[in-house]
């Protein structure tokens, strides 16, 4: 069981006593557009949270832990790559099943929701899509499973949001190649079993490889000291001198449009990851104003708080409907990389105005762990920025109204 290998493992970790009783907000029957499968993977996912992430997930961002043994309990869930075929060991399912899963996990923590979205977005994605039948056999089942953890390699220490100035880069050596550089603000490198990582070839290139850990010169520190994404674990990638195999090329990519891809799959998730953060504290905040009494009645009765939640509820209401719209073109295969820039900057900013309105209604309590509004800002300080940050986003829309590209 979890709960003893938590003991186990780190002896500071301790069971919440208040019971997660979370009721998902649906105020436009938006159950109606979704399928029993849909439903019941949505309540499988949820119950997984209440029982495996809730009941410790305060615990391990105050202690800064991760919890490694999540890897291969998530790999049971089958939240690993779900929308790749089952001839690889994952689910076959459709995106609004993995949005739902995204949804449910980082409603629980977003640090939780990067380490599942990283595994399948940013590892398995490329792997299945530019990587050789003989690389998906060997390491799509095994991440699945969650046997192995893995990390993508794009961000460097000068290159965030212009991908492209990359200086990571590889030689031809004949039999092998040898990997420079370094990679920086990477979810789950310390501890990964493999990394896609990006780099230029000799021709100035954008090219994929695998690098396996253990490899001679390959080191992933850890970053110490994040107010942020304290139960996900991040570092750097490290290269010095790395021999890469051959056959560790993914063949299939090439340019800045391959990892760009990736970046796409993981944007969609993140949409209704966050979309889970702003229904939690939503769903704390009503049940907080029900319960919290002054001037001799529930805080709930006045008309200031009834405005707020009104407010909380409508955005909610909104981005669930942008989210599953959103869905159904991935499913179609039209979603374009700025209708997913909509929808992760929309429901990221939602979060953060929800979280902070239901902090307020908590008053003082709401900055304790007995609530979990303060950990999911502090996340969303982390989700705002990564995978593109906010203003990014917002000028990959207007390159997209406009036709003209702010930042080149």
């Amino acid at each position: 069981m979890l709960t003893d290998e938590l003991t186990t493992v780190n002896p500071k970790i301790k069971k919440k006593s208040n019971p997660d009783l979370f009721e998902a907000p649906d105020f436009y029957n938006i159950d109606d557009l979704l399928t029993d499968e849909h439903k019941l993977i949505r309540a499988s996912v949820r119950d997984f949270v209440k029982q495996q992430i809730s009941p410790y997930i305060e615990s391990w961002c105050e202690n800064n832990h991760f919890p490694y043994e999540i890897v291969r309990k998530f790999g049971d869930l089958g939240v690993f790559g779900p929308t790749l075929p089952q001839e690889y060991g994952c689910g076959g399912l459709d995106y609004i099943s993995y949005g739902l899963m995204m949804q449910e996990i980082e409603r629980g923590d977003s640090g939780m929701r990067s380490t599942a979205s990283v595994q399948g977005s940013l590892v398995m994605y490329p792997i299945y899509k530019f990587g050789s039948e003989e690389q998906k056999k060997k390491f799509l089942p095994k991440l699945a499973s969650g046997e192995f953890l893995g990390c993508f390699g794009l961000t460097e220490p000068d290159f965030g949001s212009n991908p492209s100035g990359m200086v990571t880069n590889f030689k031809d050596m004949g039999d092998h190649y040898v990997l420079n550089g370094a990679k920086m603000w990477i979810s789950n490198s310390p501890m990964a079993d493999v990394a896609v990582v990006w780099a230029k070839n000799e021709a100035g290139r954008i090219k994929g490889l695998i690098v396996e850990r253990g490899m001679a010169g390959f080191t992933a520190p850890k970053i110490e000291g994040k107010w942020s994404l304290r139960a996900s674990i991040t570092g750097e990638l490290v290269f010095d001198n790395v021999k890469i195999p051959k056959e560790n090329l993914l063949p299939l990519a090439d340019g800045l449009n391959a990892p760009m891809s990736c970046l796409d799959s993981a944007r969609y998730g993140i949409a209704w990851g966050a979309l889970g953060v702003a229904m939690d504290c939503y769903d704390a905040a009503v049940r907080y104003s029900k319960e919290r009494i002054q001037f001799g009645k529930p805080i709930g009765s006045f008309q200031l708080i009834q405005k707020k939640l009104a407010e909380m509820l409508t955005e909610i209401t909104k981005a669930q409907l942008v989210c599953w719209r959103l869905g159904t073109l991935m499913n179609l295969g039209k979603a374009t990389t700025s209708q997913i820039s909509l929808a992760k900057r929309n429901s990221i900013e939602i979060a953060l105005n929800v979280a902070r309105e239901a902090r307020q209604i908590h008053g003082g309590m709401g900055i304790t762990g007995e609530y979990p509004m303060m950990r999911h800002m502090m996340n969303l300080e982390s989700v705002i920025t990564y995978e593109g940050t906010h203003d990014i986003h917002l000028l990959i829309l207007g390159a997209e109204i406009t036709g003209i590209p702010a930042f080149k």
